[in-house]
């Protein structure tokens, strides 16, 4: 038998090696294989950064990641970005102007006008798609802000996820916000819960996920390039970060906003990231100086700063995290990497005053300095969803006018850029002066790539890229400007950019009031204001009354500029409400079925400022059940219904830091099917007034409580209605001994009903 056995093994051992050698001769099937020696490409966006924040151009947050790449590459101090968050990432990742991309405002107030749809134009194709097909891997981690919220929930459609439009990996959330430490997640389409550690920090988990995918690319296929898009949630709203991050900043902005701008200027000169002549723009007289503020103004402030700062030095050692790993892995010297340091200019939609819970101080809900003094300790934790005062935001934007939104001066329009690439940049440390604007990415990336701009993607023919390739500028540090003209507009606040001039008229929309309609809604009123960049790095000396005949060429070009772009006659997104798709169009109550979840928020019935109700249908086993019902928002406002772990019913509802309520069953539910129903009586007319809540169960009053006020038009802006689970931050007080998400177990969800009343 053994005898036999070994000859059978030969026999198959002759018949597998003849089939091998038959193979050979077959035809193989290609894959797509990208240009020899094309680089990876690694772009990093910050959130939220103007440009005087990183230490690496001179600002207070220590970013010695960022330091580091710098010294191995370049750094760019004429870089620019839209103003504005969606329309930045649009344009990044599109190589054309936001308003081409059909993204040429914030989705969060888009609107049916062609330019302002938040629906990416398919003839203009992103950068992944492309790379995608000329045979890279495609990754997207973090912050997307490219979908329309009613697109994003469970049904979909899907086309403009990252997913749809040429990412093969996307693990990060949808909108423009999320929490930190409890965020609102996707992987690919499917929403997740974090992951279940201690300790958890979006940003840290980002960098884990960037990595793990980055080895296994290596891995399986060593000689495919990859591109990874990292665009993390830091340093925008809320301010989330460990506590031992920010007992590092304890003291450093004692001396307010007006002294430290002075300082920050001081070391961009040192540092040679601006020209030693440049002036210092004055406050604006709607920032307060830092001496009228009270002592408990200015502690407050302090705090919400060091938090800033610590979130922002937090971010840098996360993506530092990805270059030591590229380093180890033997790919940093044929990647490129970009830097790119915010979307836009530092933030100042915390208004005047800051907040520990911006999004009720968004919506004409502030908290008194009483209450921030009162919770000053917790200002950074997973209990706060902070944001720092305007004034913080102007400083950080040292040396230009202006914040972000303000996309008529630079303070809102510059951002630092830092680009190495060991094998394509030999000027380790250099600096580079020329024009430069975010559409120039993906022009560059094509080029180093040695990739030819498609004519037509997925069959859709192409238009031309905006960007220009910033490639000659890696060489030398005098290669020829390669952007002569850009177009700037947000919310009304508009400039354009020609060789070396900028014309500059803002709207008179103050960059504070979100979502918020501005007073003023006449173009022909706004004042037009001209600067020669070229001696004037700052944008500090306006020449419109020197330069008359400049000032009516560059106001002609501007026009001419829209015109190409379709977005005439000139409209204030901000003010523009037109009919936008709604997942409950015509709905005044919705029934939701067992397992729905992560809905997002404004897609539910409409419950602001009206009375509403929710009532649930389930079954209870023997057991007894325990956990989330239905819900929606999170830690910074919201409800909750659900069972405590004795199987009571209990309501929860946050109003931001204008009180809470809790109400709780008499008893535990027993076996069976009961009815729980929350019925809220609004006490309007008006706009977010108070009211009372009363738990029924089975018909029967189980208690009352009243609030002051109720949710004006959000509680968030990236949390979900769910039932049965708990996504994103906790909308309640769940037991110490809850699973994550607090699942509901021991009891079937039937429906849910939710609506007005």
């Amino acid at each position: 038998m053994r005898f036999h056995a070994v000859r059978l093994l030969g026999v198959a051992l002759t018949l597998s090696l003849s089939v091998l050698a038959r193979a050979e001769d077959a035809p193989r099937i290609a894959q797509t294989s990208a240009p020899e020696g094309a680089p990876n490409v690694v772009v990093v966006l910050l959130d939220d950064v103007g440009f005087g924040a990183a230490s690496t151009f001179g600002g207070p947050a220590e970013t010695p990641g960022m330091d580091a790449l710098a010294a191995e590459g370049l750094r760019y101090n004429r870089f620019h970005t839209t103003a504005i968050c969606s329309p930045t990432r649009a344009s990044l990742l599109t190589g054309r102007e936001s308003h081409r991309a059909n993204v040429g405002t914030v989705m969060n107030v888009a609107n049916s006008y062609p330019g302002y749809q938040g629906l990416l134009n398919p003839h203009t194709a992103t950068i992944a798609e492309m790379l995608r097909q000329q045979g890279y891997s495609t990754a997207a981690i973090g912050k997307w802000h490219l979908a329309p919220t009613w697109e994003t929930s469970p049904v979909g459609p899907f086309d403009h996820w990252p997913t749809g439009v040429g990412f093969e990996k996307f693990y990060g959330f949808m909108g423009g916000e999320t929490d930190q430490f409890d965020p609102t997640l996707f992987e690919g389409t499917r929403p997740i819960l974090r992951p279940d550690v201690d300790n958890y920090h979006l940003t840290e988990d980002m960098s884990r996920e960037a990595i793990e995918w980055m080895g296994l690319q290596h891995s399986l296929t060593p000689d495919k390039p990859f591109f990874l898009y990292y665009a993390t949630g830091a340093a925008h709203a809320p301010l989330q970060v460990p506590q031992e991050w920010i007992d590092r900043y304890q003291g450093r902005f004692d001396q307010g906003w007006d002294a430290m701008r002075e300082e920050i200027i001081a070391r961009q000169k040192e540092l040679g990231v601006i020209p030693a002549a440049t002036d210092l723009t004055p406050r604006p007289q709607q920032i307060p100086a830092w001496d009228s503020l009270s002592p408990d103004q200015q502690k407050v402030a302090a705090r919400l700063m060091e938090t800033y700062a610590a979130f922002l030095a937090h971010t840098d050692a996360q993506v530092a995290k990805l270059v030591d790993h590229l380093k180890a892995s033997g790919q940093f010297d044929n990647t490129l990497f970009f830097y790119v340091v915010g979307d836009n200019g530092s933030s100042a939609e915390g208004g005047p005053p800051g907040s520990i819970n911006y999004m009720g101080a968004l919506q004409g809900l502030q908290e008194p300095v009483e209450v921030q003094i009162a919770k000053l300790d917790t200002i950074g934790s997973a209990e706060s969803y902070p944001q720092y005062p305007a004034g913080w935001a102007w400083a950080l934007t040292t040396p230009f006018q202006w914040v972000k939104q303000v996309a008529s001066h630079l303070g809102g329009t510059r951002n630092p850029l830092v680009v190495t690439w060991p094998r394509g940049i030999k000027d380790k440390g250099g600096l580079r002066q020329q024009f430069s604007h975010v559409n120039d990415i993906a022009p560059t990336i094509l080029a180093a790539a040695g990739i030819e701009m498609p004519e037509q993607v997925n069959g859709v023919s192409q238009l031309p890229m905006d960007g220009s390739s910033m490639l000659e500028s890696f060489a030398s540090a005098d290669a020829p400007e390669f952007h002569p003209t850009q177009y700037f507009e947000v919310f009304g606040n508009r400039a354009i950019y020609h060789e070396g001039w900028i014309a500059s008229a803002r709207h008179d929309r103050l960059p504070w009031t979100v979502g918020l309609a501005s007073g003023k809604s006449n173009f022909d009123d706004d004042r037009w204001e001209l600067y020669n960049l070229e001696n004037d790095f700052s944008q500090a000396h306006d020449l419109s009354a020197e330069h008359p005949e400049k000032l009516a060429e560059m106001k002609k070009l501007f026009t001419a500029e829209a015109a190409d772009l379709g977005i005439l006659p000139l409209r204030n997104a901000a003010n523009v409400r037109t009919p936008m798709p709604f997942l409950a169009e015509g709905k005044e109550r919705v029934i939701y079925p067992n397992g729905t979840f992560a809905i997002p928020e404004d897609q539910v019935p409409n419950i602001d400022n009206r009375s509403w109700s929710v009532v649930a249908d389930l079954n209870v086993d023997s057991q007894g059940g325990r956990g989330v019902i239905a819900t929606m928002g999170g830690t910074t406002a919201g409800w909750s219904l659900y069972l405590d772990n004795a199987g009571r019913p209990v309501f929860e509802y946050r109003i931001f830091e204008y009180g809470q309520i809790r109400l709780q069953g008499k008893q535990p539910l027993a076996a069976g099917s009961h009815q729980l129903a929350v019925e809220f009586d609004y006490d309007g007319p008006g706009y977010a007034k108070g009211g009372t809540f009363t738990l029924k169960v089975d018909g029967k009053a189980q208690g009352s409580d009243s609030v002051r006020a109720s949710q004006p038009a959000f509680f968030s802006i990236d949390e979900t209605f769910d039932t049965g689970i708990d996504t994103g931050s906790p909308a309640g007080h769940y037991p110490d001994n809850a699973a994550l998400g607090y699942p509901l177990t021991g009891a079937v969800i039937q429906q849910v009903d939710l609506g007005g009343r």
